[in-house]
C-alpha cells in the first residue's frame, strides 16, 4: 500500500498518462460479466460514461440511478514501449465501494474501500508499445462488512436496492481520477515528514524514505522562492530549518521536500511533496497550532454536486473554498469519508485545518438514522452483533489507508475515526479501543484522535469518551429534539447537557461538529416556522449563544456547507436541506449570519496574527 498512497507526480524520472475521459460502461444486471469474459473481450451493450463521475445521476431512469450490484468500465490504453524497463501502475484515486481490475483479461488487483487510492501493477499483462484493454468491475453493495455500512433489500420483483445506514446518497463508480503511472525499476515507495518541534525560529524535522533498492538517497528542502534551506543524505534522519516560515491558519507556507535516489551523478528516481511545517497538540482544554490556541470555524461538508454526484470536480471544489473564505472559515471536516487528495492539497495551500474522517459512518443500525440518532439506545448495538470482527478488519484497513495517504498534509490536524457510532453498550469498547490504538500507532505525527458523539449517547451514556483526545458533538436540539415552538426547551436541554460534560470530561476541548436544521431556500415566514430561512437564523443564534457560554468549546462546524442529495424519504425533499448554501452554491440568509460571526471571531484565541508577521 505505501506506493499506492504517493500522489502521482511527473518528475525527471516519472511519467503520467491521464486516463480520465469517456469509458465504456455497462450494468451487470444478470451477473454475466465473468461468464461472458468481459475482462478479455470487452463489454456488451456498453454506453459512454465520463470518468471521474458518479453514474447515478447521469441516467434518466430510476432503475439505473438506484442500481445495486456490479457495474463495469472499460477503455483502450496505449502503453509506450520505452516504459518496459520500469514499473507501470494503473492508479485509481477511488473506486466505490470495491473493485477488480483487469488488463487484457488478466486480473491485476482487487480493492475494498471506496474513498482511498490503490494501484494495479500492470507489467506482467502489458502489450508493450501497443493498445491494451483495461477493464474494471466496480461493486456498490452495502453491508455490515463494508464502510460505510448498510444493507441490501430485495424487492418483490427481484430488484435489489441499497439501504444505507447513513443520510447521504450512495453515489458510486469511478468517482475520482484514474492515471497510468511510470516509475523506474528502483523507486521511492514512501516518504514521511514530521515537524517535531520549533524552538527560537528553528524547525526540527524528521524524515523517513522507503525505497525498493539499495542506492543512496538524498533529501533537499526548498522554500517558496526556490532557495535550498536544507540538504541531507540517507533514508532517514533529522534536519534543521532556521528562520522557518511556519504553516498557520489562513497563512499557509509550504516547503518543497524533494527526495532522490542517486547513483553517483545519476538520478535513479525523484519524488517531491509540498509540506507545511507546523505542530498540532492539545493542552488541557486548548487545541494548539504551533503552540497557539485556536478556534475552529467551518463546516461539515460533502463531495456532492448536481449531475456529478460525488464525482470529483475541481470547479465545484474551488467554489466551495471560495465560499468558505468569504464566510471567514478556517477549517472543515471530511464528513463522512476521505475526500479527494486535491481537496487536501488546496487546504494546505489555503491554510485550512481539516479533521480527516474515515468512512466509518453507519455504526447505528438504522435506515432512518437522522431520526433514530436521537432515540433511546437499545439493549444491543451493532458492536454486540455476530460478525462484527469482519467489520473491524475492514475498518482497520480503512484507517491504515487513510493515514498512509494523508500523513504528510499540514492541513490535517486530527483523525475522526467514527461518525455517530452507538457507543451506548460496553460491547463497543473493545472494538473502539483497537481502532484508536491503531490510529495512534500508525500516525507518525501522533495527531489528536476523536469521533463524533451522537445525540442518543449524550453525556453519561457514551462508554468510549475516554478514548478521544478531544470531544466532537453532533447535536440537533431545536430540530430533531424539541423543534419549532419547543425551541426554548431545546435550549435548556443542551445547556443542561453541557454542564454534565463539564463534570464528566473536565480536561478536554469540545467541538460542535454538527448542528443545523433543514431549510428550504426562499421560504419565509413571520413569525418563523420550521423549514423557513427565519427559523434557521433563529436556531443558529440560539446555538451560538450556548457555545459562547462555555470557554472550553473551541470550534463550531455547522451541518452543512451546502444542501446535498440523500435517498428518497418522507423527511427529505429531494435531499438534505441543512446547507448554509443551496446545492448549486447560492447563500441562504444564515450564510450572512455566520459570515458576520466568523469574520469577527479571531482564528487564534490568544490574539496571535500570523499574517501580520509576513
Amino acid at each position: 500500500m505505501p506506493f499506492d498512497s504517493l500522489y502521482p507526480r511527473t518528475t525527471v524520472t516519472r511519467r503520467i498518462q491521464v486516463l480520465d475521459g469517456t469509458w465504456d460502461f455497462a450494468f451487470d444486471r444478470e451477473k454475466v460479466g465473468e461468464e461472458l469474459d468481459w475482462p478479455a473481450k470487452g463489454l456488451v451493450d456498453a454506453v459512454d460514461m465520463p470518468v471521474p463521475a458518479s453514474f447515478a445521476d447521469i441516467f434518466t431512469d430510476k432503475e439505473s440511478r438506484e442500481f445495486c450490484g456490479d457495474v463495469w468500465y472499460a477503455r483502450r490504453i496505449f502503453v509506450p514501449g520505452e516504459w518496459r524497463d520500469g514499473n507501470v501502475d494503473i492508479r485509481f484515486d477511488a473506486a466505490t465501494h470495491r473493485a477488480t481490475v483487469y488488463l487484457n483479461g488478466t486480473e491485476l488487483a482487487e480493492h475494498e474501500g471506496g474513498f482511498t487510492p490503490f494501484c494495479a501493477h500492470a507489467n506482467d499483462a502489458v502489450h508493450w508499445n501497443d493498445w491494451n484493454l483495461l477493464v474494471v468491475k466496480v461493486n456498490n453493495e452495502l453491508s455490515h462488512e463494508s464502510l460505510p455500512l448498510g444493507r441490501v433489500k430485495e424487492l418483490r420483483d427481484g430488484t435489489r436496492i441499497n439501504q444505507p445506514y447513513f443520510d447521504f446518497f450512495n453515489y458510486s463508480g469511478l468517482q475520482r481520477n484514474v492515471r497510468m503511472v511510470y516509475t523506474p525499476a528502483e523507486r521511492i515507495e514512501d516518504m514521511t515528514v514530521v515537524t517535531e518541534s520549533v524552538i527560537d525560529g528553528t524547525a526540527y524535522v524528521h524524515y523517513e524514505v522507503t525505497t525498493n533498492g539499495s542506492h543512496e538517497v538524498e533529501l533537499t528542502v526548498a522554500d517558496e522562492d526556490g532557495n535550498v534551506v536544507a540538504q541531507k543524505r540517507g533514508t532517514s534522519g533529522g534536519i534543521e530549518i532556521e528562520d522557518a516560515h511556519l504553516w498557520n491558519l489562513r497563512a499557509a507556507y509550504l516547503y518543497t521536500f524533494t527526495v532522490r535516489i542517486v547513483d553517483g551523478d545519476k538520478v535513479v528516481d525523484e519524488y517531491y511533496e509540498q509540506i507545511g511545517l507546523r505542530t498540532v497538540s492539545i493542552d488541557g482544554r486548548d487545541f494548539l497550532l504551533n503552540g497557539h490556541p485556536v478556534y475552529l470555524k467551518g463546516f461539515g461538508r460533502h463531495e456532492d454536486s448536481p449531475i456529478h454526484g460525488r464525482g470529483f470536480d475541481p470547479v465545484v471544489a474551488r467554489r466551495d473554498f471560495e465560499l468558505m473564505k468569504w464566510m471567514g472559515c478556517n477549517s472543515f471536516r471530511t464528513s463522512h469519508y476521505p475526500y479527494a487528495e486535491e481537496e487536501l492539497q488546496e487546504a494546505d495551500r489555503e491554510g485550512f485545518l481539516v479533521i480527516d474522517e474515515v468512512a466509518a459512518v453507519g455504526f447505528l443500525v438504522s435506515t432512518q438514522n437522522f431520526d433514530d440518532a436521537t432515540k433511546t439506545s437499545v439493549s444491543k448495538t451493532l458492536f454486540d452483533l455476530p460478525g462484527i470482527e469482519k467489520t473491524l478488519e475492514v475498518h482497520k484497513q480503512a484507517v491504515r489507508e487513510l493515514i498512509e495517504r494523508d500523513k504528510n498534509h499540514a492541513c490535517v490536524c486530527a483523525w475522526s475515526l467514527f461518525n455517530e457510532p452507538d457507543f451506548s453498550t460496553e460491547g463497543s469498547l473493545p472494538y473502539a479501543t483497537e481502532i484508536f490504538d491503531l490510529a495512534r500507532k500508525l500516525d507518525p505525527q501522533k495527531r489528536p484522535r476523536s469521533y463524533t458523539n451522537v445525540t442518543r449517547c449524550r453525556a453519561g451514556i457514551d462508554k468510549c469518551t475516554h478514548l478521544a483526545d478531544f470531544m466532537m458533538l453532533n447535536r440537533y436540539d431545536g430540530w430533531y429534539v424539541s423543534p419549532g415552538p419547543e425551541i426554548e426547551d431545546a435550549r435548556e436541554i443542551l445547556i443542561e447537557e453541557m454542564h454534565k460534560w463539564e463534570k464528566l470530561e473536565p480536561n478536554k476541548p469540545f467541538f460542535f461538529t454538527e448542528y443545523g436544521c433543514d431549510t428550504m431556500a426562499g421560504v419565509h415566514k413571520l413569525p418563523s416556522v420550521m423549514w423557513s430561512e427565519e427559523y434557521q437564523v433563529e436556531y443558529f443564534k440560539m446555538q451560538h449563544e450556548i457555545f459562547d457560554m462555555f470557554e472550553w468549546v473551541v470550534g463550531e462546524q455547522p451541518w452543512n456547507l451546502c444542501d446535498f442529495q440523500t435517498v428518497e424519504g418522507k423527511m427529505r425533499v429531494d435531499g438534505n436541506k441543512k446547507g448554509a448554501f443551496t446545492r448549486d452554491r447560492q447563500p441562504k440568509a444564515v450564510a450572512f449570519l455566520l459570515r458576520e460571526r466568523w469574520c469577527n471571531k479571531a482564528d487564534y484565541v490568544d490574539g496571535f496574527d500570523p499574517r501580520a508577521m509576513r
